[in-house]
């Protein structure tokens, strides 16, 4: 990385600024050598989100773990959670936001009413759907992982200036919404 600095009413740019290398860095070192005729640049981004990626779900699930759920149970709890009083949706819905198939969804909300942790009712506009609604057990169980979460994951942001965080945030946006939205 290069920073421009000024000492004593000099400029001097291009200084170089050493970063600690990460696995990253070692991987994509191995392959320019291995493969100097391909572009790698994209392994500079994408291979770091998705360590991340993986290094967070290990940790998420230590933090779930404290309170006895796994992570597809705090991802459905959390979803009824957000929808607001009275903290209901359509199995559909939950498809959705969790990015699970109908069988996979049908056997998390029967796994999750066993535990206690929601219940399903009858739609009112639809006398062959159902909604999942949140217990209050559901509910105390996901706000507590919520709060022992956000504390985790706000240790882990410490050492990046709240500037940087924001920046990250944006440039994040931006990408997800190229990888999420539909291709032609």
């Amino acid at each position: 990385m290069y920073l421009d600095v000024k000492i004593l009413d000099v400029d001097y740019t291009r200084v170089m600024v050493h970063q600690p290398q990460d696995e990253v860095d070692h991987i994509v070192d191995a392959w320019r050598r291995e493969r100097p005729d391909l572009d790698v640049a994209p392994l500079h981004v994408l291979s770091r989100i998705s360590r991340i990626a993986r290094l967070l779900d290990q940790a998420r699930g230590q933090a779930f773990s404290q309170h006895d759920l796994d992570g597809w149970e705090f991802d459905v709890l959390s979803a009824l959670r957000r929808a607001s009083a009275p903290y209901e949706l359509s199995p559909g819905a939950l498809m959705q936001q969790t990015l699970v198939t109908s069988g996979t969804m049908t056997n998390r909300v029967d796994r999750l009413t066993t535990r206690g942790f929601v219940e399903r009712r009858p739609a009112p506009n639809d006398r062959r759907g159902v909604l999942v609604r949140l217990t209050k057990r559901g509910r105390a169980v996901v706000d507590a992982a919520m709060a022992d979460l956000l504390d985790h994951e706000r240790s882990l942001l410490t050492d990046l200036p709240e500037r940087d965080r924001e920046r990250l945030a944006t440039a994040l946006r931006t990408l997800l919404s190229t990888v999420e939205s539909p291709k032609p």
